[in-house]
């Protein structure tokens, strides 16, 4: 995964691999951002970041 901008989006797909689920997400620059947070997505499969407000949807199909 490159380096992309934290909470560049407001909403993010995101897959089982990518669980636990935190926000800003591996991967994403830090440096401006706020602390990493985890987020129970889940039973849900949709969660929200208190600090930023990024929604995170959890896609489940099987991989292609």
């Amino acid at each position: 995964m490159a380096t992309t901008q934290a909470n560049a989006q407001h909403q993010y797909t995101v897959t089982p691999a990518d669980l636990p689920l935190s926000c800003p997400m591996p991967g994403m620059s830090l440096w401006n951002s706020h602390p990493r947070v985890y987020l129970a997505i889940e039973a849900s499969g949709w969660a929200k970041c208190p600090y930023c407000g990024a929604e995170y949807t959890l896609d489940r199909s099987p991989p292609a």
